[in-house]
């Protein structure tokens, strides 16, 4: 199936022969639908918090002296965000009129109330009654370049005559709950290489004065995606996808991809949030109270687990074999295959010394994305994971039910610790179900192609982890997915 170029070509990105081979089979073959238990519901799967142990959270998070960190997932280009303006455009291009009532209706109604008004107005040749070249102003190159630039780099919210991108409103947040001992607060944004010197710019750009505003130092870094985690294509008849001069296609393997990245993190405990998720500053008090919740919740947690484990490592304890049992069952909704008496102990402790992550979940409210559900794992026992709609077998109507009647959503609030009782660091990637992935149909060159991603960070890369889910209030998400969510009230200038 491979020559020689082609072995040369996956040598140079540090991909092996093998895991091109194993991607190829998977277009044949499909991935294995997981099998839902149930959805994960209050008492079920996803714990409310009363203020007892809401404030039991917050102390423990005050008196933890290691070392966090935010992980922001930034590398994605926002063309997605601009879909209503580019169709706009198009129908403006056909002499034909933007429909009343429509989102780009809408938009031009509001122009003036986007925090990249003041920049866009200030373009040579920008008229507001022009709109198709209002629109390409905005987006093209020779004006912003908003369709083409990652999310991070737009202005998101409007302070008076200032404003302020995602970027800067995580480096805000960070300050909340990241500072270490020594007053500094550490973050890291995954990047893509075409974009990293624009973030570096706009880094050296509002880092002293963020710095001298709140009296903080960032740690800042930037990771990006390995090519070694680029994932073959296919054509329609599952071999690998040539281009026009013979080479084979790869693609970014998906955000899945990052725990590559994320396990090459130095932090104890690791806050994970979307680069598009953000708050305005007025908002940052709730949202802080709940990353330091989460983060104590983890840290009680972690706390059960290293104690069992020290505990463990003793002679055999029915009664505490018990416990644990509970412990798994309660917290992670983790029961138990039927187990011989030999295989027991051992078995237990795998499940405990694990990386673990506590999530956040909002009440669903009809965003696009992942859900929390309680599944059966390939060793007989359950667990909480998250899945994606790629993921469910809606040809099977018990598992079609049991996913359509999820209460809610992934807004990915994460936060994780990736040190065992021993205090040696996880090697994220024996955790990841490599049995997890989504195919998708694109096209390149005029020619119909099937895509792969590798199983999702916060699904299949993360399976294998201890996880529990908290109810966390809808007002901590606000994501950014429509160039038209910036005009929902908790992104715009009151």
């Amino acid at each position: 199936m491979f020559n020689q170029g082609d072995l040369r070509q996956f040598e140079e990105a540090g991909i092996h022969a093998d895991t091109v081979s194993t991607q190829l089979e998977h277009f044949k073959t499909g991935f294995p639908f997981p099998e839902i238990i149930a959805p994960a519901a209050k008492g079920s799967g996803i714990q409310v918090m009363n203020r007892a142990e809401r404030e039991e959270a917050m102390a423990a998070f005050a008196g933890f002296r290691g070392n966090a960190e935010k992980f922001v997932p930034a590398s994605g280009a926002a063309t997605r965000m601009f879909k209503e303006l580019f169709d706009a455009k198009a129908l403006l291009e056909r002499g034909e009129e933007i429909k009343e009532g429509s989102s780009a209706s809408l938009f031009f109604a509001e122009l003036d109330s986007f925090a990249f008004y003041s920049e866009l107005s200030a373009l040579p040749g920008f008229s507001k009654t022009v709109k198709a070249d209002v629109i390409t102003l905005l987006l093209d190159e020779k004006g912003l370049n908003y369709g083409s630039l990652p999310k991070g780099l737009l202005k998101f919210h409007k302070y008076g005559n200032k404003s302020r991108t995602p970027y800067e409103e995580h480096l805000l947040e960070a300050a909340e709950y990241t500072v270490n001992r020594s007053g500094e607060a550490r973050v890291t944004f995954s990047v893509s290489p075409e974009h990293l010197g624009s973030f570096k710019e706009l880094e050296n750009s509002v880092k002293p004065v963020y710095e001298h505003l709140l009296k903080t130092r960032f740690d800042i870094s930037y990771t990006l995606q390995k090519r070694s985690t680029d994932t073959v294509a296919a054509d329609p008849e599952n071999r690998p996808f040539r281009k026009s001069d013979g080479s084979i296609l790869f693609r970014p393997g998906g955000h899945g991809a990052l725990i590559e990245n994320l396990n090459e993190t130095e932090s104890e405990i690791v806050f994970i949030k979307n680069i598009d998720n953000v708050s305005r500053e007025e908002n940052l008090p709730l949202v802080s109270e709940w990353k330091k919740i989460l983060g104590g919740k983890l840290l009680l947690i972690r706390e059960r687990i290293f104690g069992y484990l020290e505990k463990l490592d003793g002679e055999f304890n029915p009664e505490l074999n018990k416990e644990v049992e509970e412990f798994l069952e309660k917290t992670f909704c983790i029961k138990l295959p039927s187990l011989p008496q030999e295989l027991y102990k051992d078995f237990i402790i795998a499940k405990l010394n694990r990386p673990v992550r506590v999530c956040g979940m909002v009440k669903n409210q009809g965003e696009p994305g992942g859900g929390p559900f309680i599944v059966r794992d390939a060793d007989g026992s359950t667990s909480l994971q998250i899945l994606e709609g790629a993921q469910i077998n809606f040809n099977d109507p018990v598992q079609k039910e049991r996913f359509s009647h999820s209460t809610h959503f992934n807004p990915v609030d994460i936060v994780c610790s990736l040190t065992d009782y021993k205090g040696n660091r996880f090697n994220l990637m024996k955790y990841v179900d490599q049995e997890t992935g989504f195919i998708s149909y694109k096209s390149y060159e005029g020619r119909p192609l099937k895509a792969l991603e590798l199983p999702g960070l916060w699904n299949g890369a993360m399976s294998n982890w201890n996880t529990a889910f908290i109810e966390v209030p809808v007002e901590t998400f606000s994501p950014v997915k429509s160039v038209m969510d910036l005009l929902r009230p908790e992104h715009r200038e009151s």
